[in-house]
């Protein structure tokens, strides 16, 4: 009986010890970085937290999503904001487009439809919640009209808006969104987080109502889509690659084609000129929470570029932490701009070469 319980805790003890030790190397603690980018970066500063960032294709203006995650973890939330930053303006500065916005707007993920019409659409992932109000998530609607950006509508959904992070936009109407996890914050969160447990969802929301597109996902996070709206890609922060799905416009049926496994923990995903994923991500993820918690707690940044037709993996950029916490980055011809989560500013960089010949 002794040996058999001897034999039990022994059996248990290495479990354990396994499972650490598969969660410490998947969140990247053994990892050696070697900083490098060939390029050069200034910091734009006065967005706190500009965690995701778009590029319009014509106009060449950055729109920045901005919340103080900092200032709302230590119970003293401000008004989140969208910002306007012209690429083609030598003295460009930061533009604020949402003035009036009170606290019950925290923005998070964010994407832009431009028409053929002419008209834009920005999609912003909104959490109320994070500042003590009802409801914890919603998703606003902006019409982007002539540089300025006009609320058209506000979309809750508690069933369906668990965990909302980043969004897709379609149309002027339809969207997909990803749900971190399935639960909540909380006890249930963090175990769904640490043993890398499936059950998220991405949802489709047709223009009326939302409903699950995926499920069964692990820590989906950053969403976007193809050019030609063919191919839709869900970075996975855990599972530290991007899941590619093929998708039929017409009945929004999606198969899932591949995965490519990059070895980070990925974040947004953005699509350049020619079609290639631009990916901030975090090479030691288990850095990032106490960063959050702590400016002088430094986390490290990298981005990757991914050529989908190949599904070769390229690392642009990689930092051990002066510029923390890199969450989004997105091309234009050669500026790359990067996002942070937590920190003030992002970075306004000018690559030596384009790699693979973006544009």
């Amino acid at each position: 009986m002794l040996r058999t319980l001897l034999a039990v805790v022994l059996v248990l003890l290495l479990a354990g010890g396994g499972l650490v030790y598969r969660t410490l190397r998947d969140a990247g603690a053994f990892a050696t970085l070697e900083p490098h980018f060939d390029g050069v970066c200034q910091r734009v500063t006065g967005a706190m937290g500009p965690e995701d960032l778009t590029i319009h294709p014509r106009t060449g203006i950055a729109l920045v999503s901005s919340t103080d995650r900092r200032a709302a973890g230590n119970g003293r939330p401000r008004p989140g904001a969208i910002y306007a930053y012209d690429l083609d303006r030598r003295d460009a500065r930061l533009e604020n487009l949402t003035p009036d916005a009170g606290l019950d707007f925290q923005p998070h993920g964010v994407s832009l439809v431009t028409g053929s019409d002419g008209r834009d659409t920005l999609f912003v992932v909104n959490h109320p919640g994070s500042a003590g109000l009802e409801p914890a998530h919603t998703i606003e609607v902006f019409d982007l009209v002539g540089g300025a950006l006009r609320h058209r509508r506000t979309l809750s959904d508690a069933e369906h808006l668990v965990m909302p992070n980043d969004i897709v936009g379609v149309d002027r109407e339809r969207f997909y969104v990803t749900n971190t996890h399935a639960h909540p914050p909380g006890l249930l969160q963090t175990i769904e987080t640490y043993l890398q447990l499936s059950g998220a969802r991405v949802v489709f929301f047709d223009g009326s109502s939302f409903r699950t597109a995926l499920e069964g996902l692990t820590y989906p996070n950053g969403i976007n889509l193809s050019r030609d709206g063919r191919s839709l890609y869900v970075a996975g922060t855990t599972p530290r690659a991007v899941h590619v799905y093929d998708r039929d416009p017409e009945s929004e049926s999606l198969a899932h084609r591949e995965e490519i496994f990059v070895g980070s923990g990925l974040d947004n995903v953005e699509v350049d000129a020619s079609g290639a994923l631009w990916i901030g991500a975090h090479p030691k993820m288990l850095k990032v929470g106490p960063h959050g918690a702590d400016p002088a707690n430094r986390s490290p940044s990298q981005v990757v570029r991914i050529d989908p037709a190949s599904g070769a993996v390229e690392e642009v950029y990689l930092d051990e932490g002066r510029f923390s916490g890199a969450s989004v980055a997105a091309l234009r011809g050669r500026r790359l701009l990067i996002g942070t989560i937590f920190d003030d500013g992002f970075l306004d960089c000018t690559l030596a070469a384009v790699p693979g010949g973006s544009s």
